[in-house]
Protein backbone atom coordinates (compact mmCIF):
# COMPACT_ATOMS: atom_id res chain seq x y z
CA UNK A 1 0.00 0.00 0.00
CA UNK A 2 2.67 2.40 0.53
CA UNK A 3 4.67 1.19 -2.46
CA UNK A 4 2.12 2.39 -4.71
CA UNK A 5 2.07 5.91 -2.67
CA UNK A 6 5.39 6.83 -3.60
CA UNK A 7 4.58 5.28 -6.88
CA UNK A 8 2.16 7.97 -7.21
CA UNK A 9 4.12 10.83 -5.86
CA UNK A 10 7.03 10.27 -8.03
CA UNK A 11 4.90 9.93 -10.94
CA UNK A 12 3.42 13.04 -10.02
CA UNK A 13 6.59 14.62 -9.84
CA UNK A 14 7.58 13.24 -13.21
CA UNK A 15 5.15 14.82 -14.51
CA UNK A 16 5.79 18.18 -13.47
CA UNK A 17 8.99 18.47 -14.15
CA UNK A 18 8.61 16.89 -17.87
CA UNK A 19 5.58 19.65 -18.10
CA UNK A 20 8.46 22.58 -16.58
CA UNK A 21 10.38 21.23 -19.33
CA UNK A 22 7.96 21.82 -22.55
CA UNK A 23 6.95 24.94 -21.25
CA UNK A 24 10.91 26.16 -21.56
CA UNK A 25 11.10 24.70 -25.01
CA UNK A 26 13.26 26.68 -27.46
CA UNK A 27 13.41 30.48 -27.07
CA UNK A 28 13.00 32.46 -29.85
CA UNK A 29 14.58 36.44 -29.76
CA UNK A 30 12.61 39.32 -30.31
CA UNK A 31 13.06 43.17 -31.21
CA UNK A 32 10.82 46.51 -31.49
CA UNK A 33 9.71 45.88 -35.31
CA UNK A 34 11.67 49.82 -35.94
CA UNK A 35 15.01 48.47 -34.59
CA UNK A 36 15.67 47.05 -38.39
CA UNK A 37 17.82 44.21 -37.24
CA UNK A 38 16.65 41.07 -38.11
CA UNK A 39 20.42 39.02 -37.51
CA UNK A 40 22.44 38.75 -34.68
CA UNK A 41 25.58 36.41 -33.76
CA UNK A 42 25.99 34.58 -30.83
CA UNK A 43 28.45 37.05 -29.62
CA UNK A 44 26.43 40.01 -30.23
CA UNK A 45 23.36 38.82 -28.51
CA UNK A 46 25.33 37.92 -25.51
CA UNK A 47 27.18 40.97 -25.39
CA UNK A 48 23.38 42.96 -25.34
CA UNK A 49 22.26 40.42 -22.53
CA UNK A 50 25.36 41.57 -20.54
CA UNK A 51 24.71 45.16 -21.06
CA UNK A 52 27.59 46.05 -22.85
CA UNK A 53 26.25 46.87 -26.54
CA UNK A 54 24.34 49.70 -25.62
CA UNK A 55 22.94 50.66 -29.19
CA UNK A 56 22.00 49.34 -32.27
CA UNK A 57 23.89 49.65 -35.53
CA UNK A 58 21.19 52.68 -36.41
CA UNK A 59 22.50 54.19 -33.26
CA UNK A 60 18.85 53.44 -31.07
CA UNK A 61 19.44 53.10 -27.94
CA UNK A 62 18.58 49.09 -26.64
CA UNK A 63 16.52 48.28 -23.74
CA UNK A 64 16.42 44.95 -22.40
CA UNK A 65 13.34 42.83 -21.09
CA UNK A 66 14.08 39.65 -19.75
CA UNK A 67 11.54 37.15 -17.78
CA UNK A 68 12.17 36.42 -14.00
CA UNK A 69 14.89 33.90 -13.12
CA UNK A 70 12.99 31.21 -11.91
CA UNK A 71 11.28 30.99 -15.03
CA UNK A 72 11.76 28.10 -17.10
CA UNK A 73 11.97 29.50 -20.50
CA UNK A 74 14.57 32.87 -18.89
CA UNK A 75 16.58 30.10 -17.58
CA UNK A 76 16.44 27.94 -20.79
CA UNK A 77 17.26 31.22 -22.79
CA UNK A 78 20.28 32.09 -20.51
CA UNK A 79 21.78 28.32 -21.06
CA UNK A 80 21.16 27.82 -24.52
CA UNK A 81 21.48 31.36 -25.87
CA UNK A 82 24.06 32.81 -23.67
CA UNK A 83 25.61 29.75 -22.45
CA UNK A 84 25.90 31.22 -18.62
CA UNK A 85 23.67 30.52 -15.80
CA UNK A 86 21.06 32.59 -14.65
CA UNK A 87 22.96 33.32 -11.53
CA UNK A 88 25.67 34.35 -13.22
CA UNK A 89 23.93 36.93 -15.53
CA UNK A 90 22.36 38.27 -12.09
CA UNK A 91 25.92 38.83 -10.54
CA UNK A 92 26.62 40.41 -13.75
CA UNK A 93 23.92 42.99 -13.65
CA UNK A 94 24.73 43.44 -10.21
CA UNK A 95 27.80 44.23 -10.37
CA UNK A 96 27.16 46.64 -13.48
CA UNK A 97 24.76 48.37 -11.54
CA UNK A 98 26.16 49.28 -8.50
CA UNK A 99 29.74 50.38 -9.76
CA UNK A 100 27.33 53.01 -11.72
CA UNK A 101 28.10 51.58 -15.16
CA UNK A 102 24.74 50.65 -16.59
CA UNK A 103 20.82 49.25 -15.54
CA UNK A 104 19.60 46.24 -14.86
CA UNK A 105 17.41 45.13 -17.37
CA UNK A 106 13.81 45.72 -17.44
CA UNK A 107 11.97 42.20 -15.87
CA UNK A 108 8.00 40.98 -17.23
CA UNK A 109 6.01 39.19 -15.90
CA UNK A 110 4.94 36.78 -18.46
CA UNK A 111 5.85 36.23 -22.01
CA UNK A 112 2.33 38.28 -23.15
CA UNK A 113 3.66 41.16 -21.20
CA UNK A 114 7.24 40.93 -23.11
CA UNK A 115 5.25 40.86 -26.16
CA UNK A 116 3.63 43.93 -25.80
CA UNK A 117 6.34 46.03 -24.28
CA UNK A 118 8.93 44.82 -26.82
CA UNK A 119 6.16 46.24 -29.33
CA UNK A 120 6.00 49.43 -27.62
CA UNK A 121 9.30 50.55 -26.59
CA UNK A 122 11.55 51.66 -29.16
CA UNK A 123 15.00 49.66 -29.64
CA UNK A 124 13.69 46.67 -27.50
CA UNK A 125 14.70 43.33 -27.49
CA UNK A 126 13.48 39.65 -25.53
CA UNK A 127 12.31 36.41 -25.95
CA UNK A 128 9.52 34.26 -26.27
CA UNK A 129 8.72 30.78 -26.47
CA UNK A 130 8.85 28.68 -29.76
CA UNK A 131 5.33 29.30 -31.27
CA UNK A 132 4.31 32.02 -29.94
CA UNK A 133 2.27 34.15 -32.42
CA UNK A 134 4.04 37.48 -33.19
CA UNK A 135 1.30 38.66 -36.34
CA UNK A 136 0.48 41.67 -36.03
CA UNK A 137 2.25 42.34 -32.99
CA UNK A 138 4.94 45.20 -33.60
CA UNK A 139 7.90 42.82 -33.34
CA UNK A 140 10.16 40.78 -35.62
CA UNK A 141 11.66 37.48 -34.78
CA UNK A 142 15.86 37.73 -35.27
CA UNK A 143 17.83 34.74 -36.11
CA UNK A 144 20.79 34.21 -34.53
CA UNK A 145 23.95 32.30 -36.45
CA UNK A 146 27.49 32.68 -36.49
CA UNK A 147 27.39 35.00 -39.60
CA UNK A 148 29.06 37.74 -38.00
CA UNK A 149 28.45 40.17 -41.55
CA UNK A 150 26.24 42.73 -39.21
CA UNK A 151 29.48 42.86 -36.46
Amino acid sequence: MKTSKYLKLIIGLLVLSLSAAVSASDAEVIVNADSQVLHLSPAQLRRIFTMRQRQWPNGTLIKVFVLPNQNPLHQHFCKSQLNMFPYQLERLWNKLVYSGLSERPVEVYDQQQMLQVIAQTPGAIGYIGKGMDIQDVGVLLITISEDDSNE
